[in-house]
């Protein structure tokens, strides 16, 4: 299947991102919706919850990205290879996380990755950065207590930012000893990871954990 062709970069603040999204019959969605949920925020083209939901079977995953003609792309091919599992929806996830995820149902989700995201340079479109304290505030809301949030990306200003963004909301506690994370913990790299780290480049990664209010 020929790759769709889209900008790489979309203003989440724009009026044609502002429109509401329907909500998710997840009966509909899962052939088994009471498995434990992995939400990947800002999927791109998808292939990193492809593969995991091949690899990890008794979990659900979901894809969330902002650019509508790559979720038609990865839908098309999670139907094609008949994953069950796994489903793609368009969102933007500054807005409207909540009303996607509003009538999951309770204690399903259990992890959530936030990878690579924009990075959106200049100080004054920080805003459209992806992990804003509301952002935070609605995946406390919705992860259970235990689940974790596993963030990074190849710019360390970005992954020191989404950490703050994290820390500063005491639901919830970072792992670790504060330093970066080494190595991946999940089984599947992304393709911005692995071609990252093939040129020698460091990737800044941390998990969070959502502690029990």
């Amino acid at each position: 299947m020929a790759a769709v062709r889209v900008r790489q970069h979309v203003n989440p603040l724009s009026n044609k991102f502002q429109e509401p999204i329907e909500t998710v019959n997840w009966e509909k969605v899962y052939a088994k919706p009471q498995q434990p949920l992995h939400l990947d925020i800002g999927c791109a083209r998808g292939r990193f919850v492809l593969e995991m939901a091949q690899i990890e079977p008794n979990w659900n995953f979901i894809g969330l990205e902002i650019r509508k003609p790559l979720v038609e792309e990865a839908n098309k091919l999670r139907a094609e290879l008949g994953l069950t599992n796994l489903n793609y929806i368009f969102c933007n996830v500054n807005n409207y996380l909540s009303s996607v995820l509003s009538n999951l149902p309770p204690g399903i989700l259990q992890r959530v990755t936030i990878q690579f995201p924009d990075p959106w340079f200049k100080n004054r479109h920080a805003k459209r950065r992806m992990v804003q304290p509301e952002l935070v505030a609605e995946l406390a809301n919705i992860l259970v207590p235990g689940g974790i949030v596993f963030l990074q990306s190849d710019l360390e200003f970005v992954a020191q930012e989404m950490c703050d963004r994290f820390s500063e909301n005491s639901n919830f506690i970072r792992q670790g000893s504060g330093e970066w994370i080494p190595k991946n913990p999940l089984s599947v790299p992304t393709e911005r990871e692995t071609s990252t780290e093939n040129r020698g480049q460091p990737v800044y990664r941390a998990i969070f954990e959502k502690v029990a209010s």
